[in-house]
């Protein structure tokens, strides 16, 4: 099951903030110890990865009840979840459950702002992530980007062929690189290349990719690959995906051209987290 898969990654988060318990509470509070406690908002956000942690929370044998679900926005003092059980048990947990929250919670009110922002000149092009995890979080960081209405992209180097630069350098052109890729890939299976100039792009296109990734191209050089790609009958052939350096300072510079995906790495490596904190309300047995 997918859950016990997310489960058995938190429990790993878990087990690495406290190998050999968690020395403090232990000392402190008394194993039959139970209490209730809210996971608060402190600041105003669209909300991810509630399911997971209530799932993980429950598997625990906590009682939990969720005060929202992913995608809601929340407003600074609004209650996400409230659980009841061994104080023990939601005291060490406390961090790793509010630093997942907050991170993704982070990425998913960064996506809205852009799906948003690119609606009122494009309501057709997407806004994706890319494999810029960090570590770990891959599931619940691409989880948040789809939680803000983006798209998530591969989840991994098996989802889909993505012929890079470096790929090419060690084949020698992007001919061969494409006709190799083409003649072992799956039907099943998308080819996407990345470019960075007009002349690959249409080669690209007319050696039959499904994606053109163009990357660091600034916008006017988009617009000439499209125009190019136009003269061609080509451009209804591909889609166009823009990436690097894409922030929302010139976001609108590329969603106002005619391209299909708007990839950014910095929407899960630079979101700002959506602050919350774990509050204990009661002590409901000593």
């Amino acid at each position: 099951m997918v859950e016990e898969v997310i489960y058995n990654k938190l429990l790993e988060f878990i087990e690495e903030d406290m190998p050999f318990g968690d020395l403090t509470t232990n000392i402190l509070i008394p194993e039959s110890t139970t209490v209730k406690a809210r996971i608060v908002a402190k600041q105003k956000g669209i909300v991810a990865c509630i399911e997971e942690v209530v799932y993980f929370m429950r598997k625990l044998g906590l009682e939990v009840d969720p005060r929202v679900r992913d995608g809601e926005e929340v407003d600074r003092g609004k209650t996400v979840i409230e659980v009841v059980g061994p104080a023990r048990t939601i005291l060490s947990i406390e961090r790793v459950v509010l630093n997942l929250l907050m991170h993704c919670s982070g990425i998913a009110t960064e996506v809205r702002k852009l799906v948003e922002l690119v609606r009122r000149v494009n309501n057709r092009v997407k806004i994706a992530a890319t494999r810029k995890t960090l570590p770990g979080l891959r599931y619940f960081e691409k989880k948040a980007v789809q939680v803000g209405g983006g798209d998530a992209h591969r989840y991994s180097l098996s989802d889909a062929v993505l012929i890079k630069d470096n790929h090419i350098s060690i084949i020698g052109n992007l001919e061969e690189a494409i006709k190799t890729a083409r003649s072992k890939t799956s039907f099943i299976h998308k080819i996407e290349v990345e470019v960075s100039t007009v002349e690959d792009a249409i080669k690209a296109v007319e050696y039959g990719v499904d994606v053109v990734m163009l990357d660091n191209m600034k916008p006017e050089e988009v617009a000439r690959v499209i125009e190019e790609l136009r003269k061609r009958g080509l451009r209804d052939r591909v889609l166009i995906e823009v990436s690097g350096g894409i922030t929302p300072d010139n976001i609108l510079e590329y969603a106002k051209l005619d391209v299909d995906v708007i990839s950014c790495g910095y929407i899960t490596m630079s979101s700002r987290h959506i602050d919350m904190s774990l509050d204990i309300v009661e002590v409901v047995k000593k």
